[in-house]
């Protein structure tokens, strides 16, 4: 399967990327792949961005951003996303930025004595 050439060929493109939950999600469908490639980059990377801006406590940053992300796409699309791929994809984002920013995090700051980690006995 040949999917990173399909996800590259997108067409046409609109301001609704982003926040467009209703697009087929199909192998074949090259609005979906970009929307779902986007979905998860922007996710990595701003899970990079979090730990190097932030430092502590990525996980709330990225509860945050991933709430507001969910409030303004149901009001760009006048609904509440009821598709379970699109969840799928927004909860291993989620978990992808979570990760590698709390990772991060933590090797950039296990020096710095004000860094909270969970061995605390």
């Amino acid at each position: 399967m040949r999917w990173h050439s399909k996800a590259t060929r997108l067409n046409h493109f609109d301001g609704l990327i982003p926040f467009d939950f209703k697009t087929e999600p199909a192998d074949s469908n090259s609005k979906y792949l970009v929307n779902l490639l986007s979905l998860e980059l922007t996710y990595f990377c701003s899970g990079l961005f979090f730990a190097a801006v932030v430092k502590k406590q990525v996980w709330d940053y990225a509860l945050t951003v991933t709430l507001l992300h969910i409030i303004i796409t149901s009001l760009v699309m006048l609904e509440v996303p009821m598709v379970w791929q699109w969840w799928l994809a927004l909860g291993s984002g989620l978990f992808l930025m979570i990760c590698n920013g709390q990772l991060i995090s933590y090797f950039m700051c296990q020096n710095d004595e004000s860094y909270v980690t969970f061995s605390l006995y």
